[in-house]
């Protein structure tokens, strides 16, 4: 055997042993520190089962597969039998016995070769018999409510979705069922998002993380659905208003990303139209923030994560608008490109950055482009300072409402002195 095949073995044997002793430390460590004896398996025991698979996986290589199997199952029963006894004791908890089973298979693929899966293997088993404390008491905080909607959702959105055929269906732009559906789980999701924001940051800034990573999707879905949470929690107000205006605040930095992404020389011309708004946005952010009153504790606890019926009721709403839109545009029609950008902007303002990208090819329009881009951001910051007006209730119609006007008039003085 030459001198670089003997290093190769040494070397796979080496990360099959070594991954067996870092399980082995954490177990060892973890029985000490329960003030118990190291069950079946030590740092030598793990150590050692790890070498066992690495060497089945060196037979498998050298063509005596019969001889790998047999240490693989000869080391399956030593850790059945471990578990078996411990059982009898009154012990149930396998997962002693399960990490045996883990280091023996990462040291068989340590054995064959695979050193990459086999390290990363031991190192991820490690790592979760380290952070158990942690799991533990993740799942404890876990409530019967958050299972039961994270199921359902899952339902909604991998069984029922796939099913819903495509579209479009009647007169433009048509009804798209599946489309629709990723609508009512969009918005499912975001309520699903602000139960779970709350809980772990509290009502003042739980809305505030929801909205900001709502607005990353749609910063309009955002201000329609807290805007009819705000009327079945009112004293949330303030901080779901705070979650509207982080979101609104998201949509300059969307399109200028998205703008870049598709014809770079139009998102360097739309920048300073952008630029002020999002400065608006921001300091309105801090200002609801450092001026926020705490939410009172009865407050704190939503109910139903999901919201399913709420959900289709505005998905239905949205496309009753979108219908609406559309025979406005067929009946009025949009004079000049400025007006049909800002029709654009109230419904889709992604759709009016691909309708504007071919424009932005030629440069002598760039600027017209970048003006009309602005226009449509103008006035789909209109749109939800509308929804919050009419559809918010209380404290949330208040600061909502100032938020976004202020981000409304950030938009029409970027257009008004730029």
């Amino acid at each position: 055997m030459s001198a670089a095949i003997t290093a190769d073995v040494a070397l796979r044997l080496g990360v099959a042993a070594l991954g067996g002793l870092a399980v082995g430390v954490e177990r060892e460590w973890s029985a000490k520190a329960r003030g118990r004896a190291p069950r079946f398996a030590g740092v030598r025991t793990f150590l050692l089962v790890g070498l066992v698979g690495g060497l089945a996986g060196e037979f498998f290589q050298s063509g005596i597969p019969a001889a790998g199997v047999s240490l693989v199952a000869g080391t399956c029963a030593l850790i059945v039998c471990a578990y078996v006894l411990a059982s009898r004791s009154g012990e149930v908890d396998g997962t002693t016995e399960v990490a045996a089973f883990v280091v023996l298979a990462a040291g068989v693929l340590a054995g064959i070769g695979r050193l990459d899966v086999a390290s990363a293997l031991a190192a991820v088993t490690a790592l979760v018999l380290v952070e158990k404390s942690r799991i533990h008491s993740l799942v404890h905080r876990i409530q019967s409510e958050v299972i039961e909607a994270a199921a359902r959702f899952a339902v909604l959105a991998l069984v029922i979705l796939p099913i819903l055929p495509e579209g479009p269906f009647g007169p433009e732009p048509g009804f798209r069922p599946r489309e629709l559906w990723a609508l009512v789980l969009l918005f499912s999701a975001l309520s699903f998002a602000g139960f779970l924001a709350l809980r772990l940051a509290g009502p003042e800034r739980g809305y505030g993380i929801s909205g900001l990573l709502g607005g990353i999707v749609s910063s309009t879905l955002v201000t329609l659905n807290f805007s009819r949470e705000s009327r079945r929690a009112p004293a949330l107000g303030r901080a779901m208003a705070l979650g509207v205006v982080a979101a609104c605040t998201v949509l300059p930095v969307r399109v200028a990303v998205l703008t870049a992404l598709i014809r770079p020389s139009l998102a360097a011309a739309t920048l300073p139209f952008l630029a002020f708004p999002f400065a608006v946005g921001l300091l309105a952010c801090f200002l609801m923030l450092r001026r926020g009153d705490p939410a009172p504790a009865e407050a704190r606890t939503p109910g139903n994560p999901l919201r399913l019926l709420a959900a289709i009721q505005m998905a239905t709403a949205f496309q009753v608008v979108l219908y609406l839109m559309s025979w406005v545009r067929d009946r009025f029609g949009s004079p000049g490109m400025f007006g049909s950008a800002a029709l654009l902007g109230l419904t889709d303002v992604d759709a009016l950055i691909y309708s504007l990208v071919k424009l932005g090819t030629d440069a002598s329009l760039l600027p017209t482009a970048a003006r009309a881009l602005a226009v449509g951001v103008l006035a789909n910051t209109l749109l939800k300072l509308v929804i919050a007006l009419s559809l918010g209730r209380g404290s949330f119609r208040k600061a909502g409402g100032l938020g976004l006007a202020a981000l409304a008039v950030g938009s029409a003085a970027a257009l008004a002195f730029l």
